[in-house]
């Protein structure tokens, strides 16, 4: 009887509520299907500012608020701020491309728990996730490394040609790769295939004279694509 009512309790047990903040509406995309994998999360809410997601946060009582450093307006991290203001029990989570240690303490000073770099979150978000809904801290080995001053910091990439030579749908897929995300997540969030990612990542290259997804990175950074 008492294995009965257990097992009924934790069928019944509501979702973990998941508030996903970024500005860059196909990350969001990605971060969606990756989290939605889990039957028992639920995303309660987007957000694309830091403070659409504090208000978002007082309207829907999220569990856990996944949040990007660099957004329109109030950044990530003041966002974390007040979010935790408003409740000490919803657990932060930081997504970010900065390898830097200031970054890193700057957002647990700011009261998050967990810090996944955006090049690490097919591998480790989920479990990242998890240990925020039981209100344990999680950080990546290259976060711990960066905290530690064991990386390196990137060198300088090549010149490469204006962005414009590009397709806005190149352009996509080059943010994306950016910020971290395989050519299977780039495909779900574009509606497209991993072949046909892997094609346009490509061109990307090819046009813009970069070999590698470091300079991709670097690239994107440079031409403030994305948030160096």
């Amino acid at each position: 009887m008492n294995a009965s009512i257990e097992s009924t309790t934790l069928t019944n047990s509501p979702p973990l509520r998941i508030l996903v903040a970024d500005d860059h509406d196909p990350i969001r995309q990605g971060l969606r299907f990756l989290l939605e994998a889990k039957t028992d999360w639920a995303i309660c809410a987007e957000a694309a500012t830091g403070q659409e997601a504090i208000d978002l946060t007082q309207q829907f009582h999220p569990d856990v608020v996944l949040i990007d450093i660099h957004m329109p307006g109030m950044d990530g991290l003041q966002a974390t701020r007040e979010i935790r203001a408003i409740n000490p029990q919803i657990e932060v989570l930081i997504l970010t491309v900065d390898e830097s240690q200031e970054v890193l303490q700057a957002a647990a000073e700011a009261g998050a728990h967990g810090i996944v770099m955006k090049s690490d979150a097919a591998r480790d978000l989920m479990a990242a996730v998890a240990a925020m809904a039981r209100h344990e801290p999680f950080f990546t080995p290259k976060a711990t490394q960066i905290a530690e001053g064991r990386t390196r910091p990137s060198g300088n990439s090549p010149g490469a040609p204006h962005s414009a030579e590009i397709t806005d749908r190149e352009r996509d897929v080059l943010v994306l790769v950016a910020d971290g995300y395989s050519n299977k997540e780039i495909g779900a969030a574009l509606s497209i295939s991993a072949k046909t990612v892997e094609g346009h990542r490509g061109n990307v290259m090819r046009k813009l004279g970069l070999r590698s997804t470091a300079e991709i990175v670097r690239y994107a950074m440079r031409n403030h694509l994305v948030q160096p």
